[in-house]
């Protein structure tokens, strides 16, 4: 019995992302693109572009990764399956008639289990491109963790290109300025995997991707089943954030009021300064009123 349960990492590794997996990627991606404000006009305005977007969210991992590695972006078009498959996804769930692909996913029940496999898939991801870019820079670490958390969260990393494909510009969503959870959770991945590629981490790989995919299962239903979901990060950003890099300063004031000085010197200095100009404009206004 010990044995069997010790095996299910290991077997848990070997299953096939294609084509359940996949499609579930395909479908919990393209539904977050029709969720985005504006996106149904625009499938109708120019399917081209509403489709481009599709693939951005449903490839973009690979893309971003294949630009940092300095290779060919439109790789992912030569797997053809792939690409037919998320294309017909992307057809069933914005031009069903009266909207019936997208009602069947959006039931509770289907779509905890659609966003549970889109999860599984990102370690999945994550452990490809850890790999990958080891076997292009065996011991560039940094490089691998680029590339694994690029992989796992490309879609949102992206996010501002294809909002742009759209016709759309908010640079204030940049995933750099303030991260989702998802890439948040993707960079913590790509970190492990990569110690444990370079055998920093005494583990086996298919103990960490079986604990990995549990842990993000977990919270996806978690943070899908309740109204405000905790932020698993919260407790880390709040204890390390000050330690590591400070408080953060009380805004600037507003224009008008009197700045705090640096020194006496400068203090006194303004003093000095504000008192002749004063002095000066109530001669100048007593001159012009004679």
């Amino acid at each position: 019995m010990e044995s069997l349960l010790g095996q299910v990492p290991l077997r848990f590794s070997r299953v096939p992302m294609f084509p359940f997996f996949d499609l579930a990627h395909y479908a919990a991606s393209v539904m977050s693109l029709k969720e985005q404000r504006g996106v149904v006009d625009v499938a109708y305005r120019s399917p081209i572009a509403c489709w481009f977007s599709a693939m951005l969210y449903c490839f973009g991992g690979s893309i971003l990764s294949s630009l940092m590695l300095a290779e060919p972006p439109v790789a992912f078009l030569a797997n053809t399956t792939s690409v037919l498959l998320a294309s017909s996804v992307w057809y069933l769930l914005f031009y069903c008639p009266h909207d019936l692909a997208y009602r069947c996913v959006s039931f509770p029940p289907i779509r905890l289990m659609v966003a549970g496999m889109k999860e599984v898939t990102r370690t999945w991801k994550i452990t490809g491109g850890v790999a990958h870019a080891h076997s292009h820079y065996k011991n560039a670490w940094i490089v691998m963790i680029v590339i694994g958390w690029a992989r796992g969260a490309g879609g949102g990393l992206i996010s501002n290109f294809e909002q742009l494909v759209r016709g759309v510009w908010k640079p204030e969503t940049n995933e750099l300025l303030k991260m989702s959870y998802p890439v948040k959770i993707s960079l913590v991945g790509a970190v492990f995997f990569t110690m444990q590629q370079i055998h920093f981490l005494p583990v086996e790989k298919h103990d960490l991707m079986f604990y990995y995919t549990i842990f993000l299962v977990g919270m996806k239903i978690t943070m899908m089943l309740t109204d405000h979901p905790p932020s698993p990060f919260a407790p880390f950003e709040n204890l390390l954030g000050p330690l590591l890099f400070g408080w953060r300063p009380p805004p600037s004031r507003a224009r008008g009021e009197a700045r705090i000085p640096q020194n006496g010197i400068s203090s006194a200095w303004s003093c000095t300064t504000g008192g002749e100009t004063d002095e000066s404009s109530k001669t100048k206004h007593s001159k012009k009123s004679d």
